[in-house]
């Protein structure tokens, strides 16, 4: 079976590693590879700078040069692909983006990512894994893991707590305990605040309602929701929702249960409409 993503992929490593510089897959498109599944996409991490990969490709785009990122352009059934320079990074102030970055090795490049299953590399041309995270142990496990300190990881972009949710419905694992901790201590921080002497970092509503639409249309949205609502997310992201649980739905709709569970209904069968 033609893999023009992937060979695509794999041609931009070797070409890294024939001009002498460090070059590994990274990030979502290795955990895909690990738990047997095909990725949508490729990123790739380097030790190259950003000047140094947009001179070994023909056809790039600089959308972060400043944080090391180019994006590297194939024909159209290829793609394209990310690639950054391995990198470590300084506090947020905004809650988003980092006050500063710093190009490293990918020890440390690991541990500036959000979940173990997400901060492993592979070498596609000697077929190796690096995993400095042990995030093929949680996958084995089926776990959902901050990386380090969560609350530390959840402080740099508060929107890494629904995307927790997010992954975790989407491969039925759990969240790990103290990630979930985290995520219940720290719900409320997600809302960005209208009152400029409230602390910074809040998510945009864009931003959320685009995490909210990938939950909504995957299959395993009532778990998500579930999920959602046990750390506390539910409340603050759609409080609309949330005050549904104990409302009695009444005969002849649904005679048992709550409104909370009608709705969960609903959305469970959605793909059979």
């Amino acid at each position: 079976m033609s893999h023009p993503k992937r060979d695509f992929a794999l041609t931009v490593v070797r070409r890294l590693q024939e001009a002498g510089f460090r070059a590994l897959w990274a990030g979502g498109c290795v955990r895909d590879l690990v738990m047997g599944n095909e990725p949508d996409d490729y990123d790739v991490a380097t030790d190259a700078r950003p000047e140094q990969v947009e001179e070994l490709f023909r056809r790039t785009i600089a959308v972060g040069a400043s944080f090391g990122v180019i994006i590297v352009l194939g024909h159209p059934e290829q793609g394209q692909v990310e690639v950054a320079t391995f990198r470590s990074e300084g506090p947020y102030s905004d809650g988003r983006h980092p006050d500063r970055v710093e190009f490293t090795t990918p020890e440390a490049d690991a541990q500036r990512r959000d979940f173990t299953i997400n901060g492993m590399f592979f070498d596609p041309v000697r077929d190796q894994l690096f995993d400095f995270v042990e995030g093929r142990r949680d996958i084995e496990a089926r776990v959902i893991r901050a990386i380090g300190d969560p609350r530390q990881r959840f402080t740099e972009d508060k929107l890494r707590m629904l995307r927790a949710v997010r992954f975790a419905a989407r491969f039925a694992f759990a969240l790990d305990p103290a990630t979930a901790d985290a995520v219940r201590a720290m719900a409320r921080d997600i809302l960005a605040a209208d009152d400029p002497a409230a602390p910074q970092g809040g998510v945009s509503p864009e931003r959320i309602q685009q995490e909210l639409r990938r939950i909504l249309v995957a299959r395993h949205r009532v778990m998500a929701l579930r999920l959602a609502d046990s750390v506390g997310l539910l409340a603050v992201l759609l409080p609309e929702v949330a005050v549904t649980q104990g409302v009695p739905q009444g005969k002849p709709v649904q005679p048992d249960g709550d409104l909370w569970e009608h709705t969960l209904l609903v959305l469970e069968k959605l793909d059979q409409a």
